[in-house]
């Protein structure tokens, strides 16, 4: 993908992905919502790439839905029902398709994650953020509550503190967001690229099988109860254990030395 709204830049089993509307500080357009939903549906099979990064073109991230484009459809006969209704439910699958993808995600965040462009960096596996970025679910400042954005709020950060950031549509800073657990770590402005790219590549380094069954059973566990979470991980272990590459791993670092793995 070059040239066009959502690029992609490949190295060292690292799968950039940059969203590329600069000027609409990468709002998540019909066609970017459609650009995010093949690339993901991409990287279901990639065996290649071992970790994504999510980043912004731009001075921003992302900053939400297009709001023009959204006005537009209310043109229909129907006021814009059916618009809406598929908007929000192809958001929500490229949103849910995050998790589900076999290698981590990592949001790469500057300038401002503001409603669906905040839900993006909370549906990502992780995120590193500039110093001076900006958070906010400030949907109802328009008179939209951001119910969609709240689902993967919710799921990141304290019930209280994700419940006041909706209905005041105040923004948070980077700090905060670390704080309440929305990002990883924040750095530098300088530092980011830098920073993202070091994270991705430490967990690129590890076996990559590993980490893609690590990661189903990750979100798989968080459903279910804790006896049954329990029940279901140790079968992923048994399951992992039982691998040529992690005998290898485990004889290597029993001998002091880098393993030989094939996958």
């Amino acid at each position: 993908m070059n040239d066009t709204i959502l690029t992609r830049q490949d190295r060292g089993g690292v799968a950039t992905l940059t969203l590329n509307a600069p000027e609409k500080l990468n709002a998540l357009s019909d066609a970017m919502l459609d650009a995010l939903a093949t690339a993901f549906a991409g990287l279901e099979d990639d065996s290649e790439t071992r970790v994504v990064i999510l980043r912004g073109a731009g001075k921003a991230f992302c900053a939400g839905h297009d709001l023009k484009e959204m006005q537009a459809g209310r043109q229909a006969e129907d006021g814009g029902r059916a618009y809406f209704a598929d908007l929000f439910a192809r958001c929500s699958d490229v949103m849910q398709a995050i998790p589900r993808l076999p290698q981590p995600v990592i949001a790469q965040v500057h300038g401002i994650a503001t409603a669906a462009g905040c839900q993006l960096v909370a549906s990502c596996d992780m995120a590193v953020a500039a110093e001076g970025t900006r958070f906010g679910v400030n949907g109802v400042n328009i008179g939209l509550f951001c119910s969609t954005p709240m689902v993967a709020l919710s799921r990141n950060v304290p019930r209280k503190q994700a419940f006041e950031m909706l209905t005041t549509g105040a923004f948070i800073d980077a700090g905060r967001a670390e704080a309440l657990g929305l990002v990883n770590r924040v750095v530098p402005p300088e530092a980011l690229e830098r920073e993202t790219g070091e994270l991705a590549a430490s967990v690129a380094a590890k076996l990559g099988e590993a980490v893609k069954i690590g990661k189903r059973a990750f979100y798989e566990q968080l459903e279910m109860d804790l006896r049954g979470a329990y029940a279901h991980t140790a079968e992923v272990m048994v399951e992992n254990m039982l691998w040529r590459d992690t005998d290898e791993g485990i004889n290597a670092f029993i001998e002091k030395r880098k393993p030989d793995w094939q996958r």
